[in-house]
């Protein structure tokens, strides 16, 4: 089996992927068996081209279920923490516009009964 390419995986439907996988699968156990059997060389490092083969097939499929969960939670209020945008620790920790406006009953009385005062400069 020859290395597959992503974007040929990503044509795929998701139980053919699975299919894939599977097939995969098989196909690294049964290279570990002739390993052990004291295989040629050459079916050695077939080994590593299906590891990465079965991490391509993975890939594609989990791409793909987060994007159906991406177009589910579309118009909703709230998303899912992990298909948040990352940005970094002080920005997620940073408070929101609303939160950084508001102000306490007194503050507002005291804007209220004390304005700031305009006063006419001669220039």
């Amino acid at each position: 089996m020859t290395k597959v390419k992503a974007s040929e995986l990503s044509r795929f439907s998701k139980a053919e992927l699975e299919g894939k996988l599977v097939e995969f699968k098989t196909e690294l156990a049964n290279l570990r068996v002739q390993k052990l059997g004291g295989a040629q060389s050459g079916k050695l490092t077939k080994i590593y081209d299906v590891r990465k083969n079965i991490a391509r097939v993975l890939t594609v499929l989990n791409l793909t279920q987060r994007e159906q969960v991406r177009e589910f939670y579309k118009d909703k209020k709230f998303l899912p923490k992990d298909l948040r945008g990352k940005q970094t620790r002080a920005i997620r920790r940073r408070l929101t516009p609303a939160q950084a406006a508001a102000k306490t009953t007194k503050a507002t009385k005291k804007q209220t009964h004390f304005p700031q005062r305009r006063y006419a400069l001669k220039a």
